[in-house]
């Protein structure tokens, strides 16, 4: 309102301390860059209002413990090597204050796999400003990414620093040991699989087909707005429609006409048609018809017990040409209930 003046609530840092490159020293604060929307519940009794909270308990009398009474410990087989929190904090490195670069690489060369967690990274007081510019402009200008070590709540973290926008990011970074070897993790990898020239020519020409600009904007979580409509339906007494069964798995057999189809779908056909097509087509050309109203034309003139001998894939091609809603998540069966429909109503 006119005459309100606005507070902004600036973030609180997590972490304060000194990055240092070289002989340079800069006091910066690190705070989070990003934050959760995820609806958070409460847990209760069924069929009560009654919370259900989480205590610590002793498991040997069952009674409850204050927070202040446990230790951390590790069990070493015949006892357990009891840690104070003091402890952990006298044997962090820099004493948890110095995030150290250590060296500058390419940031192309890590893999992404690695990356964990952002921040971001700021001076910490106005007459640090300067060199926080000069580490900022020179890392942008090089498109070079500082790597270092730092603790943070008694845990040591390699971190990747890099110039992003106007800002020094941070990303946190796996150790090397926690990155799982594929190979050891993955079943049934596809190793040597016989693919041929067509499926290849085919396939990235689907990928060509669907590619787009990058836009953050244009995404978001939709399993996050159904929970809270969820909830809000709840309140109101009404219900939710559930959400479309996942499409299934394209079967081996019907791959090269699924990659046909979803080219034409993504728009990205060459224009050149199959014998069985072209034909469909000529008989429709007089007129000047399009190539979807030839396929629509094709349609009516099937039945459903034709449409039954048919791939999931070419009914998946024919409802393209059709426009049927919902296509995507329909089973083989649902498609040829939608097309034999199509069919009757344009007859």
């Amino acid at each position: 309102m006119e005459g309100e003046r606005v507070v902004v609530t600036m973030a609180r840092p997590v972490w304060s301390g000194a990055l240092s490159f070289g002989l340079v020293s800069l006091p910066v604060q690190l705070y989070s860059a990003t934050e959760s929307h995820t609806v958070h519940f409460h847990q209760l009794q069924r069929g009560t209002s009654d919370r259900v909270r989480n205590r610590r308990v002793n498991e040997r009398t069952g009674e409850e413990v204050p927070l202040d009474d446990i230790v951390k410990g590790v069990d070493a087989g015949d006892e357990y090597v009891l840690v104070e929190p003091r402890e952990l904090d006298d044997i962090a490195p820099g004493r948890s204050k110095s995030l150290e670069i250590s060296g500058f690489v390419d940031l192309d060369d890590v893999d992404p796999i690695f990356f964990d967690k952002t921040y971001y990274l700021g001076p910490r007081g106005k007459e640090y400003e300067k060199v926080y510019a000069l580490l900022h402009r020179a890392m942008a200008q090089s498109n070079k990414a500082g790597i270092a070590t730092f603790v943070m709540r008694n845990r040591q973290y390699l971190v990747a620093v890099k110039a992003e926008g106007d800002i020094l990011a941070l990303h946190t970074l796996h150790w090397a040991d926690e990155v799982r070897d594929p190979r050891r993790e993955v079943a049934d990898l596809p190793g040597k699989a016989e693919v041929s020239d067509r499926e290849m020519k085919t396939a990235v020409q689907l990928v060509e087909a669907m590619s787009i600009e990058w836009d953050p904007e244009e995404y978001h979580d939709t399993y996050q707005e159904q929970t809270r409509k969820l909830i809000e339906a709840k309140l109101s007494g009404e219900t939710v429609e559930k959400a479309e069964a996942p499409p299934e798995s394209t079967n081996v057999i019907d791959l090269m006409s699924a990659l046909r189809a979803s080219v034409d779908s993504a728009g990205g056909g060459s224009g050149k048609q199959s014998g069985k097509q072209s034909g469909s087509r000529s008989g429709a050309r007089g007129g000047g018809k399009s190539h979807k109203r030839g396929r629509a034309a094709s349609d009516r003139r099937s039945t459903a017990e034709d449409l039954g001998k048919l791939t999931k894939a070419e009914l998946y091609e024919r409802a393209t040409a059709a426009e049927i809603h919902g296509r995507s998540s329909m089973t083989r069966e649902e498609l040829v209930k939608a097309l034999s429909g199509a069919t009757a109503r344009a007859g």
